[in-house]
Protein backbone atom coordinates (compact mmCIF):
# COMPACT_ATOMS: atom_id res chain seq x y z
CA UNK A 1 0.00 0.00 0.00
CA UNK A 2 1.32 3.46 -0.84
CA UNK A 3 1.98 6.13 1.74
CA UNK A 4 -0.81 8.25 0.19
CA UNK A 5 -3.34 5.51 0.86
CA UNK A 6 -2.08 5.11 4.41
CA UNK A 7 -2.51 8.82 5.07
CA UNK A 8 -6.21 8.60 4.14
CA UNK A 9 -7.02 6.63 7.27
CA UNK A 10 -8.86 8.78 9.76
CA UNK A 11 -10.88 8.36 12.94
CA UNK A 12 -13.78 6.88 10.95
CA UNK A 13 -12.01 4.76 8.35
CA UNK A 14 -9.29 3.24 10.55
CA UNK A 15 -11.78 1.28 12.70
CA UNK A 16 -13.57 0.10 9.56
CA UNK A 17 -10.29 -1.23 8.15
CA UNK A 18 -9.55 -2.85 11.52
CA UNK A 19 -12.97 -4.49 11.65
CA UNK A 20 -12.53 -6.01 8.19
CA UNK A 21 -9.13 -7.34 9.18
CA UNK A 22 -10.56 -8.68 12.46
CA UNK A 23 -13.24 -10.63 10.60
CA UNK A 24 -10.53 -12.24 8.47
CA UNK A 25 -8.37 -12.99 11.49
CA UNK A 26 -11.25 -14.64 13.33
CA UNK A 27 -11.60 -17.25 10.59
CA UNK A 28 -8.26 -18.81 11.52
CA UNK A 29 -7.20 -17.70 14.98
CA UNK A 30 -8.18 -21.00 16.58
CA UNK A 31 -6.14 -23.05 14.14
CA UNK A 32 -3.13 -20.73 14.46
CA UNK A 33 -3.28 -21.10 18.23
CA UNK A 34 -3.65 -24.89 18.11
CA UNK A 35 -0.78 -25.35 15.65
CA UNK A 36 1.27 -22.40 16.91
CA UNK A 37 1.36 -21.14 13.33
CA UNK A 38 3.03 -17.74 13.38
CA UNK A 39 0.82 -15.07 11.74
CA UNK A 40 3.36 -13.66 9.29
CA UNK A 41 0.78 -13.10 6.55
CA UNK A 42 -1.70 -11.57 8.98
CA UNK A 43 0.87 -9.14 10.39
CA UNK A 44 1.84 -8.15 6.86
CA UNK A 45 -1.83 -7.49 6.11
CA UNK A 46 -2.00 -5.27 9.19
CA UNK A 47 0.96 -3.21 8.02
CA UNK A 48 -0.17 -3.13 4.40
CA UNK A 49 -3.54 -1.75 5.48
CA UNK A 50 -1.77 1.26 6.97
CA UNK A 51 -2.72 0.41 10.54
CA UNK A 52 0.89 0.63 11.71
CA UNK A 53 1.13 4.27 10.65
CA UNK A 54 -1.87 5.62 12.57
CA UNK A 55 0.17 7.83 14.91
CA UNK A 56 2.77 9.14 12.46
CA UNK A 57 2.63 12.95 12.85
CA UNK A 58 1.08 15.11 10.14
CA UNK A 59 4.38 16.84 9.44
CA UNK A 60 5.86 13.48 8.46
CA UNK A 61 2.98 12.51 6.20
CA UNK A 62 0.93 10.50 8.67
CA UNK A 63 -2.65 10.88 9.92
CA UNK A 64 -1.67 11.57 13.57
CA UNK A 65 -4.77 9.83 14.85
CA UNK A 66 -5.74 10.19 18.52
CA UNK A 67 -5.33 7.58 21.24
CA UNK A 68 -9.05 6.85 21.16
CA UNK A 69 -8.85 5.69 17.55
CA UNK A 70 -5.71 3.64 18.11
CA UNK A 71 -7.29 1.95 21.13
CA UNK A 72 -10.41 1.08 19.16
CA UNK A 73 -8.27 -0.40 16.38
CA UNK A 74 -6.45 -2.50 18.98
CA UNK A 75 -9.73 -3.66 20.51
CA UNK A 76 -11.18 -4.67 17.15
CA UNK A 77 -8.08 -6.46 15.88
CA UNK A 78 -7.73 -8.27 19.22
CA UNK A 79 -11.32 -9.45 18.89
CA UNK A 80 -10.21 -11.22 15.72
CA UNK A 81 -6.91 -12.52 17.12
CA UNK A 82 -5.28 -11.01 20.22
CA UNK A 83 -1.92 -12.38 19.12
CA UNK A 84 -1.99 -10.17 16.04
CA UNK A 85 -3.46 -7.45 18.22
CA UNK A 86 -0.49 -7.54 20.60
CA UNK A 87 2.27 -7.81 17.99
CA UNK A 88 2.24 -4.05 17.15
CA UNK A 89 1.87 -2.88 20.75
CA UNK A 90 5.53 -1.99 21.18
CA UNK A 91 5.55 -0.57 17.67
CA UNK A 92 3.18 2.20 18.77
CA UNK A 93 4.79 2.65 22.17
CA UNK A 94 8.22 3.26 20.67
CA UNK A 95 6.90 5.44 17.87
CA UNK A 96 5.57 7.55 20.71
CA UNK A 97 9.02 7.44 22.30
CA UNK A 98 10.47 8.62 19.00
CA UNK A 99 7.96 11.48 18.87
CA UNK A 100 8.92 12.57 22.38
CA UNK A 101 12.69 12.18 22.29
CA UNK A 102 13.93 11.68 18.74
CA UNK A 103 15.68 14.27 16.62
CA UNK A 104 13.95 15.50 13.50
CA UNK A 105 16.34 13.47 11.37
CA UNK A 106 15.62 10.31 13.37
CA UNK A 107 11.90 10.92 13.15
CA UNK A 108 11.98 11.56 9.41
CA UNK A 109 13.94 8.39 8.78
CA UNK A 110 11.86 5.98 10.84
CA UNK A 111 8.44 7.52 10.22
CA UNK A 112 9.00 7.34 6.47
CA UNK A 113 9.72 3.62 6.73
CA UNK A 114 6.69 3.08 8.96
CA UNK A 115 4.51 4.83 6.39
CA UNK A 116 5.83 2.29 3.89
CA UNK A 117 4.83 -0.60 6.18
CA UNK A 118 7.82 -1.14 8.49
CA UNK A 119 7.13 -2.50 11.97
CA UNK A 120 9.01 -1.96 15.24
CA UNK A 121 9.31 -4.52 18.05
CA UNK A 122 10.64 -4.10 21.56
CA UNK A 123 13.71 -5.58 23.19
CA UNK A 124 13.33 -4.33 26.76
CA UNK A 125 12.98 -6.90 29.53
CA UNK A 126 15.73 -9.24 30.66
CA UNK A 127 15.87 -12.48 32.61
CA UNK A 128 17.93 -12.70 35.79
CA UNK A 129 17.69 -9.06 36.89
CA UNK A 130 16.12 -7.77 40.12
CA UNK A 131 12.93 -6.56 38.45
CA UNK A 132 11.48 -5.75 35.06
CA UNK A 133 12.98 -2.26 34.88
CA UNK A 134 16.48 -3.41 35.84
CA UNK A 135 18.37 -3.19 32.53
CA UNK A 136 21.86 -4.63 32.04
CA UNK A 137 22.18 -4.40 28.25
CA UNK A 138 24.84 -1.83 27.37
CA UNK A 139 26.07 0.49 24.67
CA UNK A 140 29.85 0.85 24.89
CA UNK A 141 32.04 3.03 22.67
CA UNK A 142 33.40 1.35 19.56
CA UNK A 143 36.78 2.20 18.08
CA UNK A 144 35.23 4.47 15.48
CA UNK A 145 34.05 7.84 16.77
CA UNK A 146 30.26 8.11 16.92
CA UNK A 147 29.80 4.33 16.92
CA UNK A 148 28.63 2.08 19.74
CA UNK A 149 28.65 -1.65 20.42
CA UNK A 150 25.39 -3.09 21.75
CA UNK A 151 25.55 -6.19 23.95
CA UNK A 152 22.90 -8.00 25.96
CA UNK A 153 20.13 -10.56 25.97
CA UNK A 154 16.43 -9.77 26.07
CA UNK A 155 13.22 -11.75 26.55
CA UNK A 156 9.49 -11.03 26.11
CA UNK A 157 10.43 -9.36 22.82
CA UNK A 158 6.89 -9.30 21.46
CA UNK A 159 6.70 -8.94 17.71
CA UNK A 160 10.42 -9.47 17.15
CA UNK A 161 9.87 -12.33 14.69
CA UNK A 162 7.84 -10.02 12.44
CA UNK A 163 9.71 -6.74 12.85
CA UNK A 164 11.92 -4.60 10.66
CA UNK A 165 13.33 -2.69 13.64
CA UNK A 166 14.10 -3.52 17.25
CA UNK A 167 13.83 -0.75 19.82
CA UNK A 168 16.44 -1.94 22.33
CA UNK A 169 16.48 -0.51 25.84
CA UNK A 170 20.13 -0.19 26.89
CA UNK A 171 22.42 1.81 29.14
CA UNK A 172 25.29 3.92 27.93
CA UNK A 173 28.09 2.12 29.75
CA UNK A 174 27.24 -0.15 32.68
CA UNK A 175 25.63 2.49 34.91
CA UNK A 176 24.77 5.23 32.44
CA UNK A 177 21.37 6.62 31.46
CA UNK A 178 18.81 4.48 29.69
CA UNK A 179 18.61 4.93 25.94
CA UNK A 180 16.84 3.32 23.00
CA UNK A 181 19.00 1.83 20.26
CA UNK A 182 17.11 1.49 16.98
CA UNK A 183 18.47 -1.61 15.28
CA UNK A 184 17.38 -3.22 12.04
CA UNK A 185 16.63 -6.89 12.62
CA UNK A 186 19.02 -8.06 9.89
CA UNK A 187 22.01 -6.25 11.47
CA UNK A 188 25.02 -8.53 12.11
CA UNK A 189 25.13 -9.63 15.74
CA UNK A 190 21.33 -9.67 16.16
CA UNK A 191 19.87 -13.11 16.88
CA UNK A 192 16.09 -13.44 17.18
CA UNK A 193 15.05 -16.77 18.69
CA UNK A 194 11.62 -18.37 18.38
CA UNK A 195 11.45 -19.74 21.94
CA UNK A 196 8.23 -18.25 23.30
CA UNK A 197 6.21 -21.16 24.76
CA UNK A 198 3.55 -19.62 26.99
CA UNK A 199 0.14 -21.25 27.49
CA UNK A 200 -1.56 -18.31 25.79
CA UNK A 201 -0.74 -15.57 23.28
CA UNK A 202 1.29 -18.34 21.70
CA UNK A 203 2.01 -16.67 18.36
CA UNK A 204 3.14 -13.19 19.42
CA UNK A 205 6.83 -13.90 18.80
CA UNK A 206 7.70 -12.82 22.35
CA UNK A 207 10.91 -14.77 22.82
CA UNK A 208 14.62 -14.07 23.11
CA UNK A 209 16.78 -11.51 21.32
CA UNK A 210 20.55 -11.79 21.68
CA UNK A 211 22.80 -8.86 20.86
CA UNK A 212 26.51 -9.49 20.39
CA UNK A 213 28.71 -6.52 19.48
CA UNK A 214 25.96 -5.02 17.35
CA UNK A 215 27.26 -1.85 15.70
CA UNK A 216 24.99 1.14 16.34
CA UNK A 217 25.66 4.63 15.03
CA UNK A 218 25.00 7.56 17.34
CA UNK A 219 22.24 8.82 15.05
CA UNK A 220 20.30 5.61 15.78
CA UNK A 221 20.25 6.20 19.56
CA UNK A 222 17.55 8.19 21.35
CA UNK A 223 17.36 9.10 25.06
CA UNK A 224 14.86 7.23 27.23
CA UNK A 225 15.46 8.26 30.84
CA UNK A 226 14.34 11.83 30.12
CA UNK A 227 10.84 10.59 29.22
CA UNK A 228 9.67 10.70 32.82
CA UNK A 229 11.36 13.90 33.97
CA UNK A 230 8.22 15.90 33.19
CA UNK A 231 4.49 15.17 32.85
CA UNK A 232 3.81 12.63 30.14
CA UNK A 233 1.13 10.30 28.80
CA UNK A 234 3.76 7.82 27.62
CA UNK A 235 2.87 5.15 30.17
CA UNK A 236 -0.85 5.85 29.99
CA UNK A 237 -0.87 5.39 26.22
CA UNK A 238 1.07 2.12 26.46
CA UNK A 239 -1.28 0.76 29.11
CA UNK A 240 -4.35 1.94 27.21
CA UNK A 241 -3.41 -0.32 24.32
CA UNK A 242 -2.94 -3.26 26.68
CA UNK A 243 -6.43 -2.61 28.07
CA UNK A 244 -7.82 -2.55 24.54
CA UNK A 245 -6.33 -5.99 23.86
CA UNK A 246 -8.04 -7.39 26.95
CA UNK A 247 -11.33 -5.75 25.99
CA UNK A 248 -11.13 -7.40 22.58
CA UNK A 249 -10.52 -10.81 24.16
CA UNK A 250 -13.48 -10.36 26.50
CA UNK A 251 -15.92 -9.38 23.76
CA UNK A 252 -14.82 -12.26 21.51
CA UNK A 253 -15.17 -14.76 24.36
CA UNK A 254 -18.71 -13.55 25.00
CA UNK A 255 -19.58 -13.73 21.31
CA UNK A 256 -18.21 -17.28 21.08
CA UNK A 257 -20.15 -18.31 24.18
CA UNK A 258 -23.36 -16.99 22.66
CA UNK A 259 -22.77 -18.79 19.37
CA UNK A 260 -21.98 -22.08 21.12
CA UNK A 261 -24.96 -22.01 23.47
CA UNK A 262 -27.34 -21.10 20.64
CA UNK A 263 -26.11 -23.82 18.27
CA UNK A 264 -24.52 -26.66 20.27
CA UNK A 265 -25.34 -26.69 23.99
CA UNK A 266 -28.07 -28.93 25.38
CA UNK A 267 -30.42 -27.74 28.13
CA UNK A 268 -29.84 -29.03 31.64
CA UNK A 269 -32.39 -31.65 32.66
CA UNK A 270 -33.74 -29.58 35.58
CA UNK A 271 -34.24 -26.61 33.26
CA UNK A 272 -36.39 -28.82 31.04
CA UNK A 273 -38.34 -30.35 33.92
CA UNK A 274 -38.79 -27.30 36.14
CA UNK A 275 -38.62 -24.34 33.75
CA UNK A 276 -40.08 -25.98 30.66
CA UNK A 277 -37.24 -24.92 28.38
CA UNK A 278 -36.55 -26.63 25.08
CA UNK A 279 -33.08 -25.23 24.42
CA UNK A 280 -30.09 -24.25 26.53
CA UNK A 281 -30.41 -20.65 25.41
CA UNK A 282 -33.85 -20.52 27.09
CA UNK A 283 -32.55 -21.60 30.50
CA UNK A 284 -33.14 -18.58 32.80
CA UNK A 285 -29.91 -19.28 34.68
CA UNK A 286 -27.95 -19.27 31.43
CA UNK A 287 -29.66 -16.08 30.29
CA UNK A 288 -28.86 -14.45 33.63
CA UNK A 289 -25.22 -15.46 33.31
CA UNK A 290 -25.09 -13.88 29.86
CA UNK A 291 -26.62 -10.73 31.31
CA UNK A 292 -23.90 -10.56 33.94
CA UNK A 293 -21.18 -11.07 31.35
CA UNK A 294 -22.64 -8.47 29.00
CA UNK A 295 -22.80 -6.00 31.88
CA UNK A 296 -19.17 -6.68 32.76
CA UNK A 297 -17.92 -6.36 29.18
CA UNK A 298 -19.90 -3.17 28.56
CA UNK A 299 -18.54 -1.66 31.77
CA UNK A 300 -14.97 -2.50 30.77
CA UNK A 301 -15.50 -1.07 27.29
CA UNK A 302 -16.92 2.13 28.80
CA UNK A 303 -13.90 2.53 31.07
CA UNK A 304 -11.64 1.94 28.08
CA UNK A 305 -13.39 4.66 26.08
CA UNK A 306 -13.21 7.07 29.02
CA UNK A 307 -9.52 6.34 29.51
CA UNK A 308 -8.79 6.98 25.83
CA UNK A 309 -10.63 10.30 26.05
CA UNK A 310 -8.56 11.29 29.08
CA UNK A 311 -5.30 10.47 27.30
CA UNK A 312 -6.30 12.59 24.32
CA UNK A 313 -7.35 15.46 26.58
CA UNK A 314 -4.02 15.31 28.41
CA UNK A 315 -2.09 15.28 25.15
CA UNK A 316 -3.97 18.40 24.07
CA UNK A 317 -3.21 20.25 27.34
CA UNK A 318 -0.40 18.45 29.15
CA UNK A 319 0.05 19.32 32.81
CA UNK A 320 0.96 17.31 35.89
CA UNK A 321 -2.73 17.14 36.75
CA UNK A 322 -3.98 16.10 33.31
CA UNK A 323 -1.24 13.48 32.97
CA UNK A 324 -2.13 12.04 36.38
CA UNK A 325 -5.83 11.95 35.51
CA UNK A 326 -5.03 10.13 32.27
CA UNK A 327 -2.90 7.56 34.09
CA UNK A 328 -5.60 6.96 36.70
CA UNK A 329 -8.32 6.58 34.09
CA UNK A 330 -6.16 4.10 32.21
CA UNK A 331 -5.38 2.26 35.45
CA UNK A 332 -9.11 1.83 36.04
CA UNK A 333 -9.63 0.57 32.50
CA UNK A 334 -6.65 -1.77 32.70
CA UNK A 335 -7.76 -3.28 36.01
CA UNK A 336 -11.30 -3.72 34.72
CA UNK A 337 -10.49 -5.17 31.31
CA UNK A 338 -7.94 -7.56 32.84
CA UNK A 339 -10.47 -8.96 35.30
CA UNK A 340 -13.33 -9.09 32.82
CA UNK A 341 -11.30 -10.80 30.09
CA UNK A 342 -10.23 -13.57 32.47
CA UNK A 343 -13.67 -13.93 34.07
CA UNK A 344 -15.71 -13.98 30.86
CA UNK A 345 -13.36 -16.33 29.04
CA UNK A 346 -13.65 -18.69 32.02
CA UNK A 347 -17.44 -18.42 32.20
CA UNK A 348 -17.60 -19.18 28.48
CA UNK A 349 -17.01 -22.82 29.39
CA UNK A 350 -19.39 -22.67 32.35
CA UNK A 351 -22.39 -21.49 30.34
CA UNK A 352 -21.58 -23.58 27.28
CA UNK A 353 -21.34 -26.91 29.08
CA UNK A 354 -18.99 -29.87 29.09
CA UNK A 355 -18.92 -30.17 25.32
CA UNK A 356 -17.23 -26.78 25.14
CA UNK A 357 -14.30 -28.19 27.12
CA UNK A 358 -13.42 -30.70 24.41
CA UNK A 359 -10.00 -30.01 22.93
CA UNK A 360 -11.47 -29.90 19.43
CA UNK A 361 -13.38 -26.69 20.20
CA UNK A 362 -10.22 -24.90 21.41
CA UNK A 363 -12.49 -22.46 23.22
CA UNK A 364 -10.07 -22.48 26.14
CA UNK A 365 -7.71 -20.37 24.03
CA UNK A 366 -9.64 -17.25 25.04
CA UNK A 367 -8.94 -17.89 28.73
CA UNK A 368 -5.33 -18.84 27.99
CA UNK A 369 -4.85 -15.65 25.97
CA UNK A 370 -6.49 -13.48 28.62
CA UNK A 371 -4.62 -15.09 31.50
CA UNK A 372 -1.26 -14.77 29.74
CA UNK A 373 -1.68 -11.21 28.51
CA UNK A 374 -3.02 -9.89 31.82
CA UNK A 375 0.19 -11.04 33.52
CA UNK A 376 2.08 -8.31 31.66
CA UNK A 377 1.96 -6.11 34.74
CA UNK A 378 -0.11 -6.57 37.93
CA UNK A 379 -3.64 -5.16 37.87
CA UNK A 380 -3.45 -5.00 41.66
CA UNK A 381 -0.95 -2.16 41.38
CA UNK A 382 -3.40 -0.23 39.21
CA UNK A 383 -5.93 -0.53 42.03
CA UNK A 384 -3.26 0.45 44.56
CA UNK A 385 -2.51 3.69 42.72
CA UNK A 386 -6.22 4.43 42.40
CA UNK A 387 -6.58 3.89 46.14
CA UNK A 388 -3.65 6.14 46.99
CA UNK A 389 -5.20 8.87 44.85
CA UNK A 390 -8.62 8.40 46.45
CA UNK A 391 -7.29 8.43 50.02
CA UNK A 392 -4.84 11.32 50.00
CA UNK A 393 -4.44 12.58 46.44
CA UNK A 394 -1.09 10.89 45.83
CA UNK A 395 -0.49 11.05 42.07
CA UNK A 396 0.60 7.91 40.23
CA UNK A 397 4.31 7.47 39.52
CA UNK A 398 5.77 8.35 36.15
CA UNK A 399 6.86 5.22 34.34
CA UNK A 400 5.75 3.05 31.46
CA UNK A 401 3.35 0.85 33.43
CA UNK A 402 0.72 3.45 34.35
Amino acid sequence: MSTIEIARLDAETAPLVARRLADELALGDGARDRDRALPHDQVRSYAAAGLGALTVPLEFGGPALPAATVAEVFRLVSWGDPNVGQVPHSHFVFLNQLRLNGTREQQQRIYSEVRAGALVANAQSEFGTRHGRDIRTTLTPAREEGEWLLNGEKFYCTGSLFADYLAVLARREADGPLTVAWVRTETPGVEIIDDWDAVGQRTTGSGTVRLADVSVAEEWVTPFAVTFEKPTTYGAFAQLLHAAIDAGIARRALDEASEFVCTKSRPYADAVALAGVEAAVQDPLVVHAFGEMELAVRSAEALLAEAARRVDEADADLTAESAAEASLAVAAARASTAKVSVDVSSRLLEVSGTRAALAATNLDRHWRNARTHTLHDPAAWKVQHLGRWAVDGTPPPRHGQI
